[in-house]
């Protein structure tokens, strides 16, 4: 009996972690909940860009601005 056991055992072990990445690599899964979240968690993608340049920008007139300086 203690054969049979260990055999379920690890069988258990070995299955659960494969069957958990064949399930999560799934193109449904991915599409359906890691690409809907992501989108739903940086909706203002346009506001980023444009903070971004502005903030390019700015730097751009500091570094000028120290230059005519000197």
């Amino acid at each position: 009996m203690g054969v049979k056991i260990e055999m379920f055992r690890m069988m258990l072990y070995l299955s659960f972690p494969v069957t958990m990445f064949w399930i999560s690599n799934q193109a449904e899964y991915f599409e359906e909940y890691i690409v809907k979240r992501k989108v739903s968690h940086f909706p203002c993608r346009k506001e980023l860009e444009n903070f971004k340049e502005r903030m390019r920008v700015r730097r751009e007139q500091q570094i000028l601005k120290k230059m005519s300086e000197n």
